[in-house]
């Protein structure tokens, strides 16, 4: 007999959505949206829907396989899991603990995948990645200006007179929030798109500014110079709140408007209508997470929050500078999860650079690696790189539900249970302060095992089994420790599926910032601290005319890689009915250019690499835009990662993957 059940996607992504799961002998046959949920409201995206698809899949990894002479074959988990401890337990007295890498991403957001950290650093702590390839550079750069990154909670978007949406595709990527900025137009807001892609978002848009990419904290710069000349500034937030105000005015003085404009090719007149728009308070700011996958990155987030402090819209109802809501995740113990003073050793690669770093390592040399929650191989830029340092070491280990890119290269796949086979807890720490509660619903396929279970087995073989001796339910318990005395308990959770998380709904409301000075800062102590001087600066992305001209000659189109519409990332391309191919979408003026047509098969490519597929025309795209989906995999084609360059952002915590010149050809 068929029972619907409440359930949470566990997908990392901005709406963090309350499910209704229908179960039916054992079986999930239909995932829907919940409409209790205070967020979601029972509509989920196709992303979620998938869920189903995913779990059910005949393609899932159904036992532990090994590699032997080059072709996979099952194995029982006692073979695996004694072979992978043995294999550890000799690194680490031969080598050092250090000589194993840890390689992960956020592709399942339970709070208790955390505890894969747990196990390395009782372990005794290994070589681990630092950065996102995600939205690193932007959470830097507000820990620079505000100590934290925290955004405005859902319905404060009613209290904005003017929506400024920067970058942000918020109908593929956010699709609730998209309904609320249809109804805050209903109330009367203004809608302005800042992007170089006219997508669904900017079609709603009461005005829509192209941008040439990775220009767009040059455009906040020549907006803040406008608001100074024409006296729309906010003087009593900056006297009383902010440091390092002057250190900016001088660098305004440097660079005219018209040679800004010239830049970012945007006019002049529109960047003086943004001045006045950001002085008509409140105006809120919300920030996607491609506009800072640049070399420039922090700095780009750094210039549109110091736009935001001197229109004195930081801290008032419907403002805000939103970027991504830490203060969510950091409701948690997540260090009761880790217990990061455990481990003994510690080595951290950057994410983006892990494969040149596993290559040239020494003392020790990265002997295994252990994937986990990821894809590398489709996922990390520069994929020839990272397919030569995944190959060169003596043992490859991937936690999977399918035979991904990266499992092929595997010596042991261990196959694992999808989100309804398990029971997590889940949130955003991007958009709503919502925890939710995924229970278990069916029973895993073949012999597939959560996660945990996987690193306790394995701690058991080497030596420290006591220190994962807790049921599900105390692990989750242990998580929502420091919320107990705040009524949320796993309990109640349980009880009611989500629960709001206690927050601060207008971020630094009291003025008092997280930083050194205790003041919002235009010149970051903290950026002095790590070496930087703090200041921000002029800067544009590494491959452009402006700052690279022989290679713009040579490769004259800007490479966006956007999150595709259908698949988180590269979890569903697999999974869809009909199988993917890779498109290709241009600006107008490139397919004039060349004389293409739809479907055109074409060419992309660069010194590091190319890909093959099939043409589509961006008619209101930025001028010498390009855009190809991220995610995809070798076999429909890509990935996309075989163009973009592994060089970190200019604070050494995000990637570049936008920062990217190519050329084209019809092939």
């Amino acid at each position: 007999m068929a029972e619907v059940r409440k359930a949470a996607c566990p997908l990392n992504c901005w709406d963090s959505c309350g499910f209704n799961v229908t179960v039916e002998n054992n079986k999930v046959t239909k995932v829907e949206g919940d409409p209790t949920h205070p967020i979601t409201q029972g509509k989920i995206c196709g992303r979620g829907r998938m869920l189903e698809t995913r779990t059910n899949s005949s393609e899932r990894l159904l036992s532990p396989l090994k590699k032997i002479n080059g072709s996979f074959e099952p194995i029982s988990w006692e073979q695996a899991l004694a072979e992978i401890a043995a294999k550890l337990s000799e690194i680490k007295q031969q080598y050092g603990t250090t000589a194993v890498l840890h390689s992960h991403d956020y592709a399942n957001n339970g709070i208790l995948k955390n505890l894969d950290q747990r196990f390395f650093n009782c372990f005794g702590g290994v070589t681990e990645l630092y950065g996102s390839l995600c939205w690193g550079a932007g959470i830097e750069a507000q820990k620079w200006d505000f100590g934290n990154a925290c955004s405005h909670e859902p319905d404060d978007i009613y209290n904005s007179k003017n929506i400024i949406i920067w970058g942000r595709n918020v109908a593929r990527t956010n699709m609730h929030f998209y309904e609320k900025l249809l109804e805050a137009k209903k109330r009367g807001a203004k809608l302005f798109v800042i992007d170089p892609i006219f997508n669904a978002t900017a079609k709603i848009a009461d005005q829509y500014i192209s941008i040439k990419p990775g220009m767009d904290g040059l455009l906040a710069a020549g907006i803040i110079k406008e608001m100074l000349r024409l006296g729309l500034e906010d003087r009593g937030f900056i006297e009383q709140y902010t440091h390092g105000f002057n250190d900016l005015g001088q660098l305004l003085d440097s660079i005219s408007s018209e040679k800004i404009s010239e830049m970012t090719e945007v006019p002049c007149d529109v960047i003086t209508k943004l001045a006045s728009v950001y002085a008509d308070k409140p105006t809120a700011t919300y920030m996607g997470l491609g506009l800072q996958r640049y070399k420039n990155g922090g700095n780009t987030i750094r210039f549109i929050d110091a736009l935001v402090a001197i229109s004195g819209n930081i801290g008032i109802a419907g403002g805000g500078a939103n970027y991504a809501n830490l203060q969510v995740g950091q409701s948690f113990a997540l260090e009761e999860l880790t217990l990061p003073g455990r481990r003994n050793n510690h080595r951290q690669f950057s994410m983006m650079k892990q494969a040149e770093e596993i290559l040239n390592a020494t003392s020790p040399g990265i002997q295994m690696i252990i994937v986990t929650c990821g894809n590398p191989l489709t996922q990390v830029p520069d994929s020839k790189m990272v397919e030569k340092a995944f190959s060169s070491v003596s043992t490859l280990v991937v936690i999977e539900q399918y035979m991904t890119d990266t499992a092929q290269l595997a010596d042991y796949i261990l196959p694992t249970t999808t989100a309804f086979e398990e029971e997590d807890l889940y949130y955003s720490s991007m958009y709503h302060h919502y925890v939710n509660f995924g229970p278990k619903l069916v029973s895993p396929p073949g012999e597939a095992k959560p996660d945990l279970w996987i690193w306790t087995q394995l701690a058991q073989r080497l030596g420290f089994g006591a220190d994962f001796h807790f049921s599900r339910a105390e692990w989750l318990k242990m998580t929502l420790k420091s919320l107990e005395e705040k009524g949320l308990t796993l309990e109640k959770l349980k009880e009611k599926h989500t629960l709001e998380l206690p927050v601060d709904k207008i971020p630094w409301q009291d003025r008092q910032f997280q930083t050194l000075s205790g003041k919002f800062e235009f010149t970051s102590f903290l950026g002095q601290q790590k070496g930087d001087n703090g200041l921000l600066t002029l800067a544009v992305p590494d491959e452009s005319k402006w700052k690279n001209p022989e290679l713009a000659e040579k490769y004259p189109y800007s490479l966006l890689t956007i999150h595709p519409l259908r698949s988180n990332h590269s979890q569903n391309y697999h999974l869809l009915a009909n199988e993917p191919r890779l498109k290709v979408e241009v600006a107008q003026n490139i397919a004039d250019k060349l004389n293409l047509q739809k479907d055109d098969y074409v060419r992309v490519w660069n010194d590091r690499g190319e890909v093959k597929g099939y043409l589509s025309i961006l008619p209101a795209a930025h001028p010498n835009t390009i855009n190809i989906d991220e995610g995809i995999w070798r076999r429909f084609g890509g990935s996309v990662n075989n163009l973009t360059s592994s060089r970190e952002s200019d604070n050494g915590l995000g990637s570049t993957l936008y920062d990217c010149l190519v050329n084209l050809e019809k092939f």
